[in-house]
């Protein structure tokens, strides 16, 4: 099963690829989509979509998998999170994938074993897991390889795609 990972938002759109065969993980991929702030919010939500259907076509997931939405105390931060989200469950969808949402509780539960976990401790998890050398940065790039992480331990009771 290969899940693409997305950690959404409008100026930095994390994404890991990653292959999960008999509970072991392996990297294909990651990244991170920028969007300029000197561009229009219509122009910077057409370069995700843009981006990740490219990274569908490269990679050919089994799923998406990404964060779902945490009350911020900064309206206009969700918002903002809140469209990059919708474009990349569009993306997942307009290409027949299933998409699997994630609370930040469970991506860390799953990660680490303890739901408060810090940046920290998920990076070192990461790290250790999919047997980097170092810690990808920025942190959303880090946090999409947890979501992958985090539904390739779940995916268990889900299926894949075509069954």
């Amino acid at each position: 099963m290969i899940t693409l990972g997305i950690d959404p938002g409008t100026a930095i759109t994390g994404f890991g690829v990653v292959r999960v065969e008999h509970n072991r993980h392996t990297v294909l991929g990651y990244g991170a989509i920028r969007t300029s702030s000197k561009e229009a919010t219509a122009k910077r939500l057409e370069t995700i979509y843009q981006e990740l259907s490219s990274l569908i076509k490269e990679f050919e997931p089994d799923c998406l998998a990404v964060e779902e939405l945490f009350f911020n105390k900064n309206s206009a931060t969700a918002l903002a999170v809140g469209q990059a989200r919708g474009v990349a469950i569009l993306a997942g969808s307009h290409a027949g994938l299933p998409v699997y949402e994630y609370t930040p509780l469970q991506v860390k539960t799953a990660v680490t074993g303890y739901g408060r976990a810090d940046k920290e401790q998920v990076a070192y998890m990461v790290r250790m897991i999919l047997g980097l050398q170092t810690t990808p940065q920025p942190d959303d790039i880090t946090d999409a390889l947890a979501i992958c992480i985090c539904h390739g331990y779940n995916s268990n009771n889900w299926g894949r795609r075509g069954e």
